[in-house]
């Protein structure tokens, strides 16, 4: 029987399944969005049990799709959304509480107190991050503090701490293993990027049990296999990855150099810097890329945290469209956005700013903005904050981009796609196969099983499926850029400044 690779993307607003072929094509896929908890401002959680739940529904969904029997997949890969933070009890597997989201703000007050303490520099200098609430170390502090009792349940190693891939391994292994990838280790302000191990000095210094931490094995490689209950035949379980290096490796970046950009929920910028890891002087993320046997390739890394979010939010928050793909077509009614700015600091800024009291702006609104220009406004806001992730790696690398691939839900969309190219003044290569994040996984699990010989016989699956070229004048550009950085400014320290009680 013809033997496939599935992969299974969960995401941050959705889970995916989907079925590739020896070309690297989509066979077949299955979707299934989930809850967005919002408990208060800032906070986002989602539950553990949606997560699992969608992510395999989904996948057998997409088996049912494509006519086959388990036996016919040759390996599972697993990519996912980073950062995410659950715990779960070692016995049952039940969750403890929420997961809390990469998107969530709750655990500045922890990163507040390891900055008082001076620490920046040391948690830069081993996990090539910032001391931000994104990453998962201090949302693992916030439920060990908040939750009544689960630090002494950590402390006996009861419970465990994973990111969602973790988590997903865990739940189809039927609870043998528990493990994580460096692309996944390297995004939890926990793990030494240059040891390519868990940190003991800042393990302490975040008061984290290590009993509770998964084992950290190589990106491509059998680690487990699915339970038989869930899909009715063992399916070893063979790639891992973050969701952003996942995409990075589906798009071939695999030379030093080469960068990609995936516009999903959040904007992600990754550029491969090769086998060492590069330190950023403009406040970008140097991260684990892949692992492979024993060779490790490392990024750099530029991250929006709001980016296709904000269509959903004019979907859900004000109505003004019923689904996410009507948005250009909405755009696409007025010419520009008739001066309107926005600025979709919902979380606060990420890269390059990391400004976690910025919150949204909307500028320049007259009687004659309309929701078309609302809408023109929040695509061309993706299309900002990448320039500003570019702008900054150019910097660090000290090459000029010659070319962007994009990939992603959102580089679907040809309006924000030839405005991005405008903006940077580069070609923007969208590829035929635009699930670069599930390809990414398949291809890990596909190599690690010789279902593909190597990475170059992957780069021969990359096709072209249209490049959208600047045509955008450059003084307008430089405009535009001048109005955009203008509205940062104001919205910059917003939350701090708005506690403020009203002067006379």
């Amino acid at each position: 029987m013809s033997q496939f690779v599935l992969a299974l993307d969960q995401g941050t607003t959705s889970s995916r399944a989907i079925v590739f072929d020896r070309r690297g094509r989509v066979v077949a896929m299955a979707q299934e969005e989930f809850r967005q908890i919002l408990p208060q401002p800032g906070h986002v959680e989602h539950d553990p049990e949606d997560i699992w739940n969608t992510q395999l529904r989904t996948a057998r969904a997409a088996l049912d799709k494509a006519g086959l029997e388990p036996q016919q997949i040759a390996a599972l890969g697993l990519t996912n959304q980073r950062e995410t933070t659950l715990v779960w009890d070692r016995e049952s597997g039940q969750p403890v509480s929420r997961a809390i989201v990469w998107q969530s703000r709750i655990s500045d007050p922890w990163c507040q107190r390891l900055r008082k303490q001076g620490t920046q520099e040391l948690f830069r200098q081993k996990t090539g991050l910032v001391l931000d609430p994104y990453f998962s170390a201090t949302k693992l502090q916030y439920l060990l503090e908040t939750v009544p009792g689960l630090r002494a349940e950590a402390e006996k190693g009861r419970v465990l701490f994973g990111t969602v891939d973790s988590f997903l391994l865990w739940r189809l292994t039927g609870g043998k293993v528990h493990a994580t990838d460096p692309s996944n280790a390297s995004r939890t302000l926990m793990f030494n990027i240059h040891t390519l191990r868990w940190d003991e000095e800042l393990l302490k210094l975040l008061n984290v049990p290590p009993a509770m931490l998964p084992q950290v094995v190589p990106s491509s490689g059998v680690v487990g296999q699915c339970d038989p209950q869930w899909f009715g035949h063992p399916i070893p379980i063979a790639g891992i990855a973050g969701d952003q290096q996942a995409a990075t490796f589906g798009q071939g970046c695999f030379r030093p150099g080469e960068a990609k950009n995936t516009y999903g929920t959040g904007c992600f910028l990754l550029m491969n810097t090769g086998s060492r890891p590069v330190a950023s002087q403009h406040n970008l993320l140097t991260t684990v890329g892949w692992q492979l046997g024993s060779q490790v390739t490392y990024c750099l890394e530029g991250s929006v945290f709001v980016a296709g979010a904000v269509v959903q939010w004019l979907r859900d928050a004000l109505g003004v469209i019923s689904s996410s793909d009507e948005v250009e077509q909405l755009a696409q009614k007025v010419p520009d956005s008739a001066g309107v700015v926005f600025v979709p600091a919902f979380v606060g800024l990420g890269a390059p700013y990391w400004d976690p009291e910025a919150r949204g702006l909307i500028v320049g609104l007259t009687r004659g903005t309309t929701a078309a220009h609302l809408a023109r406004a929040a695509l061309e806001a993706i299309a900002f904050q990448t320039w500003d992730l570019v702008h900054a790696m150019e910097q660090d690398s000290g090459e000029k981009l010659q070319s962007l691939k994009a990939d992603g839900g959102a580089s679907a969309n040809d309006l924000l796609m030839q405005f991005q190219a405008d903006l940077l003044g580069v070609p923007v290569l969208r590829p035929r196969v635009q699930e670069t994040t599930a390809l990414g996984a398949a291809y890990l699990a596909g190599l690690a099983v010789g279902y593909w010989k190597d990475q170059q016989e992957l780069l021969h699956h990359w096709e072209l499926q249209r490049q959208f070229v600047p045509q955008m004048d450059p003084s307008l550009r430089q405009r535009l850029l001048r109005r955009w950085h203008e509205a940062i400014h104001r919205c910059r320290q917003w939350s701090s400044t708005a506690e403020q009680p009203n002067q006379p």
